[in-house]
């Protein structure tokens, strides 16, 4: 699921849609920092839905901020494989 996601953030950089959320966060006057202020942001929605104890809104959130990492790393040039191949050599 999150490569198929990747797959949608990247093809929205290489063809921006007119009117595209993601085309926006990618190339929106704010640049990188405007994807970094909703990091912040849908981090810390993360961390409120948490200490409110609801699952659903857990998972609504933490949705929320997979898909704007995902935005940051795409913009950044870094791939999803850069980030496994990360975490798989830290379980050696």
């Amino acid at each position: 699921m999150l490569e198929e996601l990747y797959g949608i953030i990247e093809e929205r950089k290489k063809n921006p849609v007119e009117g595209s959320y993601t085309a926006g966060l990618l190339y929106g006057e704010k640049g990188i920092n405007g994807i970094l202020e909703k990091l912040g942001e849908e981090t810390t929605e993360v961390i409120l839905a948490v200490k409110d104890g609801k699952k659903e809104e857990i998972v609504y959130e933490v949705a929320d901020l997979l898909y704007h990492l995902l935005v940051l790393l795409s913009k950044l040039e870094i791939s999803l494989e850069e980030v496994y191949d990360e975490l798989a050599r830290r379980r050696k």
